[in-house]
């Protein structure tokens, strides 16, 4: 039986998503916690596994149970299959305790053809930006990344636009051995909120590794004038990191929400994603 999990976290004392011995991560977090439940070990495959730091409020994750774990679940609820997925949530609530800094917002059965990684269609990310303009609010510390000086917001947000597009982002990606860095940047935008805090909004099929705070980052720093609009995209071109910008800090970046196709086409997706990863690369 294929379990979706949606699942929100405060990442800032996670040391990221995947699993680690000897170190407290997301991931081993809410295995240890649905182990207890079925009564044996399981394994969570995620749509986007993020980085030491960084927050979700709209991750996905699924987990295969087999029959002894599901009958675990079905037998102690007594009631329809999908009612009984649904308590898996509020019991992995339970033994996560009280405030905890990870939960699991819902569970439910999983449509045919659904795998949290290969079937999503997009990723969306938000990140925080206090400038002086914005100052310092101690109750958002944790999720909000703070820089001296005002930045224009403007220019970062005609700067987030040049990059949209398919495009290979390696002057954006730390860099990973076999992996591809091309990703199709669906869209990249700068706004202010209520209170004067920056906040972009980050949209692609994929992201590879520490792309978008490198994103954020270059933006940022055209904000402050060290750059030019049109440069980060020339330094996109070029294609090798630079330290023309700073990769900003992880505490502002949250995973907001995952994209899915309908449910007939979910098993198609996760076919076509499977064979670009295997020819061009995780």
């Amino acid at each position: 039986m294929r379990i979706r999990l949606d699942i929100a976290y405060d990442g800032t004392h996670f040391r990221g998503w995947a699993r680690q011995p000897t170190l407290r991560t997301v991931q081993g977090t809410l295995e240890a916690a649905l182990a207890r439940i079925v009564g044996s070990e399981v394994q969570l495959v995620v749509a986007g596994r993020t980085d030491a730091g960084v927050h979700a409020a709209g991750q996905v994750a699924h987990v295969d149970l087999d029959a002894e774990q599901w009958s675990r679940i079905e037998t102690r609820h007594g009631r329809a299959a999908q009612d009984a997925a649904g308590s898996i949530a509020w019991r992995m609530r339970g033994v996560l305790g009280a405030y905890p800094d990870v939960t699991v917002t819902r569970s439910s059965i999983a449509p045919d053809g659904f795998d949290a990684r290969f079937s999503a269609v997009w990723r969306r990310y938000r990140y925080r930006l206090a400038d002086d303009g914005a100052g310092y609010d101690p109750l958002r510390r944790h999720d909000t990344t703070t820089i001296r000086g005002t930045l224009d917001e403007k220019a970062m947000d005609a700067a987030a636009r040049t990059l949209i597009g398919l495009h290979d982002f390696a002057a954006y990606c730390k860099p990973r051995e076999g992996a591809t860095t091309i990703r199709t940047l669906l869209d990249y935008r700068w706004t202010r909120d209520d209170l004067g805090v920056l906040v972009a909004e980050v949209k692609a099929d994929a992201f590879c590794h520490s792309m978008v705070r490198a994103l954020v980052g270059a933006c940022a720093a055209v904000g402050e004038g060290r750059l030019d609009v049109d440069d980060v995209v020339t330094l996109r071109d070029a294609l090798d990191r630079t330290s023309e910008f700073k990769v900003l800090a992880a505490r502002g970046l949250s995973l907001t929400e995952v994209g899915y196709p309908a449910d007939d086409l979910l098993a198609m997706r996760a076919t076509q994603t499977r064979a670009r990863r295997q020819a061009g690369g995780e």
